[in-house]
């Protein structure tokens, strides 16, 4: 067979995964093995292969394939997450392309649509994650709105609801305007921005006093019903049991005096508009405020505004602005920098809304489970890194009720059924509330009950993840949750720690009394060069697939797992990805370099002895590599266990041990050498295939035919028994050698004689022919002598002479000139440094950089004296 001279990775990623496939190398069914699992985040069904998923996925996949070869039992459960708001604005964008509205739609006929929109999209990012090699057991490929799981979602309510941890209330939450539904505090993103701080006139009537508040929402003025001062606060006092006018709508409102009012921040006055800031609302409360809601659902100015009804909040803005101007109630304006609260999913500036939502009443269910936070703390769960336990603390113990409906259509419906006055039954379907209305009230005839028409979070379908995978809700004793659950380690995403990580390990405690997961990898979020998050909207964020397309899988996987320590972030360069392929292409030459070598059956004794020596030495550095990647894994430092792994091949393997036992050129190899070189590469591929599973699989095919396994169901390597050789020295002084020759021009057909002046000779006599071969030696002494080129080996003196070669003497004249030119501008600095007026009067900076000046004259003439 002819080999190619450089690695072609796409088609034989193509041919390797359909065989796996094929032969399915990734499914797993409980048996008596111990079993290892991970089950994925799910990626979004709207979505496709970003650059984090695939790091996310490229180190699951390093740790599943790893645990197979382990001997365990690996499951890697797949799945996609229906995704309410993104979904259902794709579907409604979808729609309108077609000319059709939403709301010309009923509940069901939306519903036709979106499915029929995530099953002809929904399944793109697994097939793309196929083309990364991940080793998932697709057969138990799940989806969060699958029948079964749906199931568990609406039980999970209604038990929570029975066991009075689910609520429904009237409270202020997050709204979203562009997708139109309220979100959890998890599911804002706080930016700072440029704004504007506008000092507004609160008029006293009939009066010439006048009340300055500062306000970055003037738009809000509309809802005001109150402003408020600080009791302690002398410059209004005057005010007390005085109105103001609220500008534009000239309504009359009280001053009216708290202490949470800050004195020093601002003017010291607050205006208060209770229906839209939750601080303002609690003050409402406090002091029973009229509550008027100025905006509509999308943002726009409602009917209880009075004004500028149905026109967006943000031309309000700029509009009310020039109002209060033309009244003269618009003292002056500033550009400022606030922090400004943003949706997750639409990137809508939020709009905090006193709605009547749903909620999970969040310390109640965190006191009936303090394994919480104690499993982390303790580390019975453990996170890597360990720094975000205290993110995961202080959330926990700062914890406020969760916000669980979302006024969409696409996701799972609440299990709520209300009657034409308003009562509430919970049930897990319509016959059941039928039947509990009945009991509950003792009606038995002309019931109508209408369903809330709001849908569940779609985190709160994600948390019960891991147990709904394996039907664990559907059958709580089913032999896969026994057998795989808990699980083995989750990888994500630090920014979800809230959102999903806590709330799978609440979950975990409260439907099955353990821990989800035993391990928390937490990955960092990757960056470009300029540590910008990877965006579309920045068109920083190359496509993973045209990476692929380009680089080839393996190549992507190394580059992104060298530059990704467990919590930090990942500074992306194509550059890395490319270096992840010319290590492919360094791998490859290495396997076409020994399928060249023609084979003898018998070879000379010296090169026998030789090539032992090498094989006990690349051994001594396997069993050293495979103790230290050991370590990394159980630390979780996969790029450092990927950079050991890299140096071995690169820097051990192929430009050294392969060079070792090389043959001359036109000459055979022992057999049996070749047969040790073998065996060799083939533990350093084993080594290798976690992180690069396709040339793994394909040379360890070709140099091992007879052997019908994949290199995943092989075993992982252990240590061999090998007599203990280092050759570290004699190594070191090989680079001396090629280093001398590359500085000054030395062919390397010119023969080298070696000196060495050591008090141990042992390793230099006992890799005295891999000195000779490797570095083109006649002969190696030992003593003490003077030559041309000499240097140290550790503590050890090495004198090098190439034959027939003397240092040009127009270098020696160089050399001369330099010093002497040197040693005048030396001393021309040292008088400048000795001369008192100038070290009193200059400035501290110049007489420092005089005596840099100095030091690094001193230390180029030590250095030209040593070459001459």
């Amino acid at each position: 067979m002819e080999i190619s001279s450089k690695y072609l990775p796409k088609d034989i990623e193509n041919k390797w995964y359909q065989k796996w496939l094929d032969n399915h190398l990734f499914k797993s069914t409980p048996d008596q093995r111990e079993p290892y699992t991970i089950v994925i985040p799910p990626p979004n069904v709207t979505g496709v292969l970003h650059m984090g998923h695939m790091l996310n996925n490229t180190i699951q996949d390093v740790l599943i394939r790893r645990a197979r070869m382990l001997g365990k039992n690996a499951c890697w459960v797949p799945g996609t997450d229906h995704a309410s708001i993104a979904t259902e604005a794709k579907v409604v964008n979808m729609l309108k392309e077609k000319g059709i509205e939403k709301k010309n739609l009923s509940r069901a006929e939306f519903l036709a649509y979106a499915m029929d929109w995530k099953e002809k999209y929904g399944g793109i990012i697994l097939e793309q994650l196929k083309k990364l090699g991940c080793s998932c057991d697709w057969s138990r490929t799940r989806f969060t709105m699958e029948p079964s799981l749906s199931s568990a979602v609406i039980n999970v309510f209604v038990e929570m609801y029975n066991k009075g941890l689910i609520y429904r209330g009237s409270r202020m939450v997050n709204w979203d305007p562009a997708g139109k539904t309220a979100l959890s505090d998890e599911e804002v993103i706080f930016k700072e921005v440029d704004s504007q701080l506008y000092y507004v006139k609160y008029c006293v009537p009939e009066s010439e006093e006048f009340i300055v508040v500062a306000t970055t929402r003037p738009e809000t003025i509309l809802g005001d019903t109150a402003v408020c001062v600080n009791p302690n606060d002398e410059r209004y006092k005057k005010f007390e049991g005085k109105n103001v006018i609220v500008p534009i709508v000239n309504r009359i409102v009280p001053v009216i005096f708290d202490e949470y009012v800050d004195i020093d921040y601002g003017t010291g006055a607050l205006k208060v508009t209770p229906a839209h800031d939750i601080n303002d609302y609690n003050l409402g409360l406090k002091h029973k405020l009229e509550i008027i809601d100025c905006f509509n659902e999308d943002g726009t100015m409602s009917n209880a505004a009075g004004f500028y009804i149905g026109q967006d909040r943000f031309i309000v803005r700029k509009q009310i602005s020039i109002d209060l101007k033309n009244k003269e109630l618009l003292v002056k304006t500033e550009n400022i920098r606030n922090k400004v609260g943003f949706s997750e999913r639409t990137n809508a500036i939020i709009e905090p809304r006193i709605s009547k939502q749903w909620f999970v009443e969040m310390k109640k269910f965190l006191t009936n489970n303090p394994e919480v936070l104690q499993s982390v703390l303790n580390d019975e769960i453990k996170f890597y890194p360990s720094n975000f336990k205290n993110t995961y603390r202080h959330w926990l113990e700062n914890i406020k009720d969760w916000c669980i409906s979302r006024q969409l259509w696409w996701g799972h419906q609440i299990p709520a059924w209300y009657d034409e006055k308003g009562n509430t039954i919970v049930a897990k379907s319509y016959n059941e509330a039928i039947e509990i209305y009945k009991s509950q009230f003792g009606v038995d005839k002309n019931i109508i009950l209408t369903q809330d028409d709001d849908v569940l979070d779609t985190w709160f379908s994600s948390w019960l993840w891991p147990i709904s995978v394996f039907d664990g809700f559907e059958n709580s004793n089913n032999e896969d949750i026994k057998y795989y659950y808990p699980t083995n380690d989750l990888v994500t995403a630090p920014e979800i720690i809230f959102f999903w990580v806590a709330r799978m390990i609440m979950a975990g405690y409260e439907f099955r009394g353990e821990k989800p997961f035993r391990n928390v990898y937490f990955t960092g979020i990757v960056r470009d060069k300029l540590r910008r998050k990877m965006s579309k909207s920045l068109g920083n964020s190359p496509e993973p697939i045209d990476l692929i397309e380009k680089f080839g899988a393996d190549g992507v996987r190394m580059g992104m797992l060298l530059c990704s320590p467990a919590g930090n972030d990942i500074l992306f360069d194509e550059s890395q990805v490319e270096q992840g392929r010319n290590f492919c292409n360094k791998i490859w030459n290495a396997y076409r370099l020994i399928k060249s070598w023609k084979v003898s059956e018998s070879s000379d004794l010296y090169i026998i002895k030789n090539t032992e020596i090498a094989t006990k030495w690349i051994e001594n550095r396997i069993n050293k590599s495979i103790t230290e990647i050991n370590d990394c894994f159980e630390k979780y430092k996969l790029s450092e266990a990927l950079m050991i792994t890299y140096k071995l091949i690169w820097d051990d393997f192929c430009s050294l041990y392969l060079e070792m036992i090389k043959p001359e050129y036109g000459e055979p190899i022992y057999k049996k050498n070749i047969e040790k070189c073998i065996l060799v590469f083939e533990k350093l591929l084993k080594l290798l295939h976690p992180f690069m599973p396709f040339i793994t699989e394909e040379i360890r095919s070709n140099l091992i035919s007879d052997d019908e396994k994949f290199i995943n169901n092989t075993s992982w390597p252990k240590l061999s028994e090998t007599e203990k050789i280092n050759l570290d020295k004699p190594i070191e002084l090989i680079g001396f050698i090629r280093n001398k020759r590359n500085e000054n021009g030395i062919s390397p057909k010119i023969k080298a004689c070696v000196t060495v002046n050591a008090d141990d000779e042992t390793n230099y006599k006992l890799s005295e022919g891999l000195i000779k071969k490797l570095g083109n030696v006649s002969n190696i002494n030992f003593g003490l002598i003077k030559t041309a080129i000499s240097g140290l080996v550790e503590k050890d003196q090495i004198f090098v002479e190439f034959e027939g070669w003397q240092p040009p003497q127009n270098d020696k004249d160089a050399i001369l000139k330099e010093i002497n030119y040197l040693k005048g501008f030396l001393q021309s600095v040292e008088l400048k440094l000795s001369n008192e007026k100038f070290i009193t009067n200059a400035k501290p900076e110049l007489v420092m950089r005089e005596k840099q000046k100095r030091d690094d004259a001193i230390s180029k003439i030590e250095s030209l004296s040593k070459q001459l």
